[in-house]
C-alpha cells in the first residue's frame, strides 16, 4: 500500500509592513492545498480580525500554560505580546498531506529553523528603509510610538538577516504582483 505523501511546511518571515499577510491572503485563495497556520495571540483584535481566522485570540496565562507544556512550534514576545504557532494544528495539517503556510517574525523563524529544518525558509523584505516606515504609517493601525517600535526592530531584523544563514529564499517587495510571482514559483518549484 502507498503511503500518502506529508505536506511541506513553508515559512514566511518578515517584519511588520512588508506585505506578508496580503501576499499569503492571494496564495491562499489560487492554491487549496495550502492551509496558513492560525497563531495563538495576547494582542488584542485589531477592527476586522476575527478569532479562529486571523488569531486565536486568548489570555496570557493560557498562552504560557501552552508554551510550557511544549504546545507551540514556536512563540516570540514581540512588543509586549506574545505569539505562538499551535504544534499540533500544523503536524495535522502536513501528516495529512496538505502544504502549511507559516507566516511569522524572524525571532519566531530562528526556533522553526533549529526544530524543522527542512522548511522552506522565504524572507519577505521592504525595499527599503523609507518605505517600510511609509507601509507602516499607511496601515493606520497603530500609534506613532507602535510604528517607531516597530521600524527599529525591522531595521535589526533586516541587518540581522544579512548575517545570517536563516533563509531559503529572499524576496524583495518593491511591487506586490512580481512578489506574489515569485513566491507561486518558489512554493511550486519546491513541491517538484
Amino acid at each position: 500500500m502507498l503511503s500518502k505523501k506529508k505536506g511541506r511546511l513553508f515559512v514566511i518571515s518578515a517584519s511588520s509592513g512588508t506585505g506578508k499577510t496580503t501576499l499569503a491572503r492571494e496564495l491562499l485563495k489560487e492554491d487549496k492545498n495550502l492551509v496558513q497556520s492560525v497563531s495563538c495571540t495576547t494582542r488584542p483584535p485589531r477592527p476586522g480580525e476575527v478569532n479562529g481566522r486571523d488569531y486565536f485570540f486568548i489570555t496570557k496565562s493560557e498562552f504560557l500554560r501552552r508554551k510550557k507544556s511544549g504546545g507551540f512550534l514556536e512563540w516570540a514576545n514581540v512588543f509586549g505580546k506574545f505569539y505562538g504557532t499551535p504544534k499540533k494544528e500544523v503536524e495535522r495539517h502536513v501528516r495529512g498531506g496538505r502544504d502549511v503556510l507559516l507566516l511569522i517574525d524572524v525571532q519566531g523563524a530562528k526556533q522553526v529553523k533549529h526544530t524543522e529544518p527542512k522548511a522552506v525558509f522565504i524572507f519577505l523584505a521592504p525595499p527599503s528603509k523609507e518605505e517600510l516606515k511609509r507601509r507602516l504609517e499607511k496601515r493606520g493601525t497603530d500609534s506613532k510610538n507602535e510604528i517607531l517600535k516597530r521600524y527599529r526592530v525591522a531595521t535589526r531584523e533586516l541587518k540581522a538577516l544579512n548575517d545570517l544563514k536563516l533563509c531559503d529564499y529572499r524576496i524583495v517587495n518593491r511591487d506586490l504582483r512580481k512578489a506574489h510571482a515569485i513566491l507561486r514559483a518558489i512554493i511550486h518549484a519546491e513541491r517538484l
